[in-house]
């Protein structure tokens, strides 16, 4: 087998790994599985994100960054279990107010060094927006749809199809630029993404859209037929935009990977990149478009 089939088996390998850990802790009921399992994978890619940082002699406060990373993923799962999205958005904006008050709080025991200083809060800030707060979409869309009768969650449904759908896109832009690619788009970002692989991204985000619709149709009722076809243009836009915002990050930094604890993939980051942009764009479609919570 070529180096090249290898490399797209431990891609492959890797990502299902991951994500089909991830949705046995939501679907066995354990919600306190799934949170610490999404914190843990969410403060993994912060981790590596400070990293680069590193790497890259950029400045940052990493362990800060981490405390309160911890204070969003954790308190703003126990805050949506408890009172439900609604009640949720008012916990959140605190918590965003807490993460910049704590940030500048770290700075005051910091000598000031001239744009050093800037760079260090704004890294540090830009981390955590980036990658907890966008990834806790997740756990919001968990909570957003309402309990069934028995008490238990209908949510993880739309986690599942919000995965399905950005892992195939992923995968379908890996496989299609890897067999057909020919015309770089973005060399200036990664030298290796061409029109074609972005064209297998939105192939893969309509195939893993339609094979949910014909597999869990009546477990995602909020969907119509319509949804179905634009989510995966939405969807498939979105992860494209997500791994090329992680290659500017590593590009900047002047590294390959953000980690290389995944075989064939690279570090955490590299597996959730495109999820960061896709989880939250899906909860505002479900909230904005579907109704989804509007009855809470």
């Amino acid at each position: 087998m070529s180096s090249k089939g290898v490399t797209f088996l431990l891609r492959l390998s890797s990502t299902v790994a991951l994500w089909v850990l991830t949705l046995i802790g939501i679907f066995s009921g354990q919600e306190v599985l799934f949170a610490v399992f999404i914190g843990g994978v969410g403060l993994l890619g912060l981790w590596e994100y400070f990293r680069m940082l590193r790497v890259g002699n950029l400045p940052s406060f990493p362990t800060t960054g981490l405390v309160c990373a911890a204070a969003l993923l954790s308190g703003n799962f126990l805050y949506l279990r408890v009172y439900g999205p609604e009640a949720g958005f008012d916990f959140e904006l605190a918590v965003l107010v807490f993460l910049i008050v704590a940030v500048f709080a770290r700075q005051i025991f910091a000598p000031i060094r001239g744009t050093h200083t800037l760079e260090a809060l704004a890294n540090t800030l830009f981390g955590l927006f980036y990658i907890p707060f966008l990834f806790n979409f997740l756990t919001k869309t968990v909570y957003l749809t309402p309990r069934l009768e028995n008490g238990a969650l209908s949510g993880q449904f739309y986690v599942l199809y919000v995965v399905c759908v950005t892992k195939f896109s992923d995968m379908g832009a890996y496989v299609v630029g890897m067999l057909f690619g020919r015309h770089p788009c973005v060399t200036h970002i990664s030298p290796r993404k061409t029109w074609e692989g972005l064209g297998g991204a939105i192939f893969g985000a309509f195939l893993g859209s339609f094979l949910l619709f014909f597999l869990l149709r009546e477990r995602l009722a909020l969907l119509t037929v319509v949804d179905f076809v634009l989510l995966p243009l939405m969807l498939g836009a979105a992860a494209i935009v997500g791994d090329l915002a992680e290659s500017v990050l590593k590009r900047s930094a002047g590294i390959k990977d953000s980690g290389g604890v995944l075989p064939g993939i690279g570090g955490v980051l590299d597996l959730i990149d495109s999820v960061l942009f896709t989880a939250p764009m899906f909860y505002f479609y479900l909230r904005l478009i579907a109704g989804a919570g509007m009855e809470v």
